[in-house]
């Protein structure tokens, strides 16, 4: 089950682009590390990360929450077994998340994770 998709904003700045996505925008703050995570104050899946510039190599353009670890095992089969290409492995993140990057059939970097029990 897909529990969200997070576009993921570039982070030259953190502190320019958290002042602009909360000031001129009116998102608040969801968390402030390893990313800047914003959201909705009224639509809290209405979400936006904005990784510091370098943190992932290649950077995933977006994230799709699959809801639970296993359906992140799941995913990360399917893909191995289509052939499709990893570019970070299945990993536990010490944040609380379980995630890989796969590229899509046209090289979108993308995200997929779940949070940890």
């Amino acid at each position: 089950m897909i529990r969200r998709i997070v576009p993921y904003a570039d982070g030259d700045d953190l502190v320019a682009s958290r002042a602009f996505y909360v000031e001129v925008l009116g998102l608040e703050v969801a968390m402030e590390e390893p990313v800047l995570g914003l959201r909705s104050p009224t639509n809290p899946t209405a979400q936006l990360l904005v990784p510091p510039r370098g943190m992932d190599n290649p950077p995933p353009r977006f994230g799709i929450d699959v809801g639970d670890p296993a359906a992140v095992d799941a995913a990360h089969t399917e893909a191995v077994g289509r052939g499709l290409r990893v570019v970070y492995p299945l990993t536990d993140e010490p944040w609380g998340v379980r995630r890989f990057f796969v590229a899509d059939p046209s090289g979108t970097v993308v995200n997929v994770l779940a949070h940890l029990p």
